[in-house]
Order: structure tokens, then C-alpha cells, then sequence
């Protein structure tokens, strides 16, 4: 079964000082930090901070396409974690139809899509599985951001 999560704000890794964006569960029990690039990363500081920019940047014009074609991004999913690299899908339904159309994406583009739509972000429950293996003799939580406090990456630190 799929997780709810919303974006619960943006980091830096500390070694490699690539952006990362960290999902919440609504309950906030579940955390899940996802490296992304910079570009993804810029979209969605923008997108959370309610910058407009006076011409379309991707996102914003994908959102318009869908809205052009009279769809609807339904939700997104993170779907899968396969040697260090998370896998998503967006589900797109177009008015007055049934058929619901799964398109491969990457998190960030989905999460930086959904933001601008008003979409639902899922994780699934497998994905979590794959990221809280530790180790053996590794006595941590695993995500290390599991215990965070909601105001612990400030304003959306990039």
C-alpha cells in the first residue's frame, strides 16, 4: 500500500553537497531523503517559496500541456529503488475517461510536477523496505532523518 508524503523540505548532503529533497509521511513517522539534481531541486525550492517566473520554466509548462489537453496529473508514485536509484511514476487521467496513463519519471521531476498540480505524492511501502536496511553492526535508524524535527532544514536550505 502506498504512503502519503509531502515535501517536507530541501538539504544538502553534507560530503557530497548534492541537493536533496526529503518526503514526510503525514503522520511523520516516515521520512525519505532523495538526491536529486540541482535544476529539480531550484524547481522545487521555487515552487515552495511561490516564486513565479514571468515565462514557463519546465514544470510549469508540462502542467500547462496537461491542462491544455484537458488532463489531469492524478498522483505520482515513488515506485522502486533499484542500485541507488530511486524510480517513479506519474499517473495522468484525461476528463471524462477511465483510462489512467503511467509514465515513467524520475522523483524529482515527478515531486517538482506535483507540486505545481496540487497532485498526490505516494511512496511505495517497498521503497522503504530498500532504504532501511542497515548494515550489520550498523546500530543506526538507517535514514538518519527519521527523528528530525519539521523546521530542521530551515526555510528550504539549498
Amino acid at each position: 500500500m502506498p504512503v502519503v508524503m509531502k515535501v517536507a523540505g530541501l538539504a544538502l548532503d553534507e560530503k557530497s553537497h548534492a541537493p536533496i529533497v526529503v518526503l514526510k509521511d503525514e503522520s511523520g513517522n516516515r521520512v525519505l531523503p532523495i538526491v536529486i539534481g540541482l535544476v529539480e531541486a531550484s524547481a522545487i525550492a521555487a515552487t515552495l517559496e511561490g516564486v513565479e517566473f514571468p515565462r514557463p520554466m519546465t514544470h510549469d509548462l508540462l502542467a500547462s500541456v496537461l491542462r491544455q489537453l484537458d488532463a489531469t496529473l492524478e498522483r505520482i508514485e515513488v515506485t522502486d529503488l533499484i542500485n541507488d536509484t530511486f524510480y517513479a511514476t506519474i499517473f495522468i487521467r484525461k476528463k471524462r475517461s477511465t483510462q489512467l496513463l503511467s509514465v515513467d519519471a524520475r522523483p524529482s521531476d515527478s515531486i517538482a510536477l506535483a507540486l505545481r498540480t496540487g497532485a498526490t505524492i505516494l511512496v511505495n511501502e517497498q521503497v522503504f523496505d530498500k532504504v532501511a536496511r542497515v548494515p550489520e553492526g550498523d546500530k543506526s535508524s538507517g535514514d538518519g532523518l527519521s527523528t528530525l524535527e519539521d523546521d530542521a532544514f530551515g526555510k528550504y536550505k539549498m
